[in-house]
């Protein structure tokens, strides 16, 4: 493609216009200037923005940025939305804050709002880890189903919810399963592992060796039955889990029983006093049992 420049633009022939005086190939560019009312709209977005320098936050700083004349911030109008929000809510809150969590549970107006706010605080607290649903995923419990590892009534619940598993709290529920294979010393043999594993596998009806089961048998008798029960049924009071329910939280086949059995479990949930209301923690533990999981 080859571009020349003539000394004069020309008129082109068919629609009249000047040309700019250039032409790639033989093709002429037409001179079309812009539409008016176009360049006094561009024009007015010019000494628009300067206003908006003098009037709005605009201009970096060296540690800072302006202020502007009205000093308005968008973080400032997200703070004032929310005082107006916790103001609407001052009065049921109050309320809430007061009432136990059986009667909550009672009265349909606030177990509406309850529930209505207690979704809003769950999407900004808990969604992340169990899901916006609460279905949970590996290393985090679901909240739908019939398991819960320190109790599944609402008030256990709010208990949870408050002072979190193996947190920073004082009263935070606490208890981690034994890394049984670990360290210079480890407290079971590789083959003993081997044969815990499987006989855990038989406790929740899956395939396993029968002869290294039978084994284990006697291995979880001595090491595991003092936390997860003679019949493997867990004990809430420990956050041990239910092994004979299929439902597992880091994955139910032998890989993840023996990783398991080899290095502990011990996660952890952080604990809300302190960092949300009563009320909102209220609201939660009435969300959170009404997913479909929670014991009556």
């Amino acid at each position: 493609m080859s571009s020349t420049q003539t000394h004069a633009p020309e008129i082109d022939a068919v629609t009249g216009t000047a040309t700019t005086g250039h032409s790639w190939d033989g093709i002429a560019e037409l001179n079309t200037p812009l539409p008016k009312w176009w360049l006094w709209i561009f024009y007015a977005t010019i000494v628009w923005s300067f206003g908006y320098f003098v009037v709005y936050p605009s201009w970096p700083l060296a540690t800072s940025h302006t202020t502007g004349v009205f000093g308005w911030t968008s973080r400032g109008e997200v703070a004032s939305d929310i005082e107006d929000l916790k103001k609407l809510r001052s009065g049921n809150n109050a309320k809430l804050a007061a009432m136990p969590l059986a009667d909550v549970t009672k009265d349909p107006q606030m177990l509406d709002f309850a529930k209505a706010q207690g979704k809003a605080a769950f999407g900004d607290n808990c969604a992340p880890c169990h899901g916006a649903g609460g279905g949970g995923a590996v290393g985090f419990p679901s909240l739908v189903d019939d398991d819960w590892l320190w109790g599944g009534k609402i008030d256990q619940i709010e208990q949870t919810i408050k002072f979190g598993v193996r947190s920073a709290h004082a009263e935070t529920r606490a208890g981690a399963m034994t890394a049984f294979g670990t360290g210079s010393s480890p407290i079971l043999k590789k083959d003993q592992i081997e044969q815990v594993a499987d006989y855990v596998l038989t406790l929740s009806k899956q395939q396993a060796d029968a002869k290294s089961a039978e084994a284990g048998k006697a291995v979880y008798a001595e090491n595991c039955a003092v936390c997860h029960g003679d019949e493997g049924k867990g004990n809430q009071e420990l956050g041990a889990p239910n092994l004979t329910d299929g439902i597992w939280l880091y994955g139910k086949d032998k890989a993840a029983i023996v990783y398991g059995v080899v290095n502990g479990r011990g996660g952890v949930m952080p604990n809300f006093a302190g960092r949300i209301d009563d009320a909102t923690i209220k609201s939660l533990a009435v969300y959170v049992h009404q997913l479909g999981g929670g014991v009556k």
